[in-house]
């Protein structure tokens, strides 16, 4: 009876081994999350950027990388390449804090050296402490151990995503890695849009202390220090993207802009001395900021702005230097606090604006005479 029992507990056993052996070797093989290898028999699903920047990072070979939060999604690593004539690739993290980013770089660099890394240094993020950061990013996919990737290749998650993959290709469906994770489709970038999607606050009785900051951004900067200084070799561009002027209506009105732009001085600051450091500083482009039909909502612009301000960049146009910056945040300041915002929410000015904007269009659509 006694061995009868021994060979049923090890059958079953060995049935439980041989069923958890399937199911690894099953997400090996699909791998979801690019861990191990870019499919080339399928198309991935791109479903969870912390879960999937890590195997972007590792397996797509890039002379240009492209990191940053949701601002940065609607690059196509097509247009980066494109602009810049090289390999390129785009690593985004949602709402991202310089930890995680400071992950996906680790993995970037652990794996291959790119010529370039441009980096959208999102001004929310840049003030903002690590409070909020969470545990999203699992550290099987982003540590340099192997022996912990039976988190991965055992993992309900990563089995169900490999399941779906499949499923997904047997239907025609899947994602381009140029296409995934971008959002930009299913919006439209109207000024009504993104005055929709804005809460104007109410004026502030106080003002917010020019250091207010000072602490985040000098602990976020320490972050990217590290990455420029341990590799000289590469070029980093940093950028601040550029938010709508409703973000610059909310910072004067909640009284953050001493302190906003203290901050913009703190990270030009501390980087420009570095020989391979670039920073543009498109948070204060009024040709773009000032047109709120390249908006969704007061931060978020449209793909079209993303390859303009590529252009840029490939052009060095809209480079911050030490020579430049004193007399950039000082008309900048003085741009913003004397702004007419109040004539976003009156219905003529829009009427004159359509008017002008349409009259615009039709001389640029008209042939030319002279040809």
């Amino acid at each position: 009876m006694k061995q009868a029992y021994r060979r049923w507990v090890c059958g079953l056993l060995a049935c439980l081994l041989a069923l958890l052996a399937l199911c690894g070797a099953f997400v090996y093989a699909v791998d979801p999350c690019l861990y191990y290898r870019v499919p080339d028999r399928w198309q991935p699903i791109l479903f969870n950027e912390r879960y999937q920047m890590a195997g972007l990072a590792k397996n797509v070979e890039a002379d240009t990388v492209l990191l940053g939060t949701s601002m940065a999604a609607n690059y196509r690593a097509s247009w980066i390449g494109e602009t810049f004539g090289t390999s390129a690739v785009r690593l985004t993290i949602p709402d991202g804090y310089y930890s995680e980013f400071d992950r996906v770089m680790e993995v970037l660099f652990r794996a291959q050296s790119p010529e370039r890394v441009i980096f959208g240094m999102d001004l929310n993020t840049l003030i903002r402490d690590e409070s909020g950061v969470t545990s999203a990013m699992p550290d099987y996919l982003y540590n340099a151990n192997p022996l912990d990737d039976i988190q991965y290749l055992l993992n309900k998650d990563t089995l169900y995503y490999s399941a779906y993959t499949l499923l997904a290709n047997s239907r025609g469906e899947g994602d381009t890695i140029d296409e995934g994770f971008t959002w930009d489709k299913d919006q439209w970038w109207n000024h009504m849009t993104a005055l929709e999607n804005y809460d104007r606050p109410e004026t502030a009785a106080q003002t917010l202390p020019e250091d207010a900051y000072r602490a985040n951004v000098a602990d976020n900067l320490d972050v990217a220090l590290e990455w420029v200084t341990a590799h000289p070799e590469t070029e980093f561009d940093f950028f601040l993207p550029p938010y709508s002027m409703l973000f610059w209506d909310k910072v004067t009105r909640e009284g953050r802009v001493d302190a906003v732009l203290s901050a913009v001085r703190q990270a030009a600051e501390t980087l420009l001395p570095y020989d391979n450091v670039r920073l543009y500083g498109y948070l204060m482009d009024g040709d773009i900021v000032t047109d709120l039909d390249n908006y969704c909502d007061y931060i978020h612009h449209s793909g079209a702005v993303c390859r303009e301000i590529l252009a840029m960049l490939r052009a060095d146009q809209g480079r911050l230097t030490a020579e430049n910056l004193e007399e950039t945040l000082a008309g900048w300041r003085e741009f913003v606090v004397n702004y007419p915002y109040d004539q976003f929410w009156d219905e003529d000015f829009w009427v004159r604006w359509n008017a002008e904007h349409a009259a615009a269009r039709a001389e640029d659509a008209a042939p030319d005479s002279a040809g």
